[in-house]
């Protein structure tokens, strides 16, 4: 059972800020992961009152405020057109529509969860979280960081040129993915994120240039060979590290193949 002994609702991120530096206060989101924990919290941090649940589209980026529901990003017409509606896809079977209303952008990522389709997708995107001391930090830096005390303030994509596809395998339609996979082509080549594996989130570059004459079958299958050689993966009660590791080839396969133009690869 989740218990805290004080509310807080603050009017500034300095205010958060100190109240978080305690050990025992934390700062609460939609609450969703938090309160299937038992444990007794000190003071409770609400952010609802500064005006972060907002996504504010700009010429050059997207900036989304850490208040902003999962709903809210899975809906948002800027970000579908600019992911090719690869935000969407890694959004909609994250339990039920009612929870994506309440679950934040902030506490998905602040999380760092290992079953993080959010933490997924947004490393195969151009994105930086700005923390409040910390100040703007790009994303796979921000998941190889420990946790600290520290707020985050807002997600920020930038606009760069990219094609992107999500794909994710799951045991029942709203459960946790038993692999998540997010393949992006970029400036700077083709990179596969690969999540639930049942740890973060990481990031494979094709630095052998496997793509690098274009995307064919072959070269999708080669692809997904390679980064199913370059991921750690680990058993638990929604699949052994040996189907990961077979899941991951199909994936990344699958998500060259919708780069290279082909919507219904199987």
């Amino acid at each position: 059972m989740l218990t805290f002994n004080q509310y807080r609702k603050v009017t500034s991120l300095e205010e958060a800020y100190e109240l978080n530096q305690k050990k025992a206060n934390k700062i609460i989101g939609g609450m969703l992961w938090m309160k299937m924990g038992a444990r007794n919290i000190g003071t409770a941090i609400d952010l609802s009152g500064l005006g972060l649940d907002k996504i504010e589209e700009k010429e050059d980026e997207f900036s989304i405020g850490c208040m902003t529901s999962l709903r809210d990003l899975e809906l948002h017409p800027g970000l579908d057109a600019y992911t090719g509606g690869a935000m969407r896809e890694s959004l909609r079977h994250i339990v039920g529509v009612q929870f994506r209303n309440v679950a934040t952008v902030g506490g998905s990522i602040f999380g760092r969860f290992g079953f993080s389709d959010v933490l997924t997708m947004f490393l195969a995107l151009d994105s930086y979280v700005e923390l409040y001391k910390g100040g703007i930090v790009s994303m796979d830096q921000f998941a190889a960081m420990e946790r600290d005390n520290d707020i985050l303030v807002r997600v920020i994509v930038k606009k760069t040129p990219l094609s992107v596809a999500y794909l994710s395998h799951r045991n029942t339609k709203t459960d946790f993915p038993v692999i998540a996979c997010a393949v992006a082509q970029t400036e700077q080549g083709v990179k596969a994120v690969i999540g639930a594996r049942p740890y973060k989130a990481c990031i494979v570059w094709d630095n052998d240039d496997i793509l690098k004459e274009g995307i064919s079958l072959e070269s999708a299958k080669a692809f997904g060979e390679y980064v199913a050689d370059h991921v750690k993966t680990g058993s638990n009660m929604r699949g052994s590290k040996e189907y990961r590791s077979h899941l991951i080839k199909v994936l990344v396969r699958r998500g060259c193949q919708v780069l290279g133009g082909e919507q219904n690869a199987n």
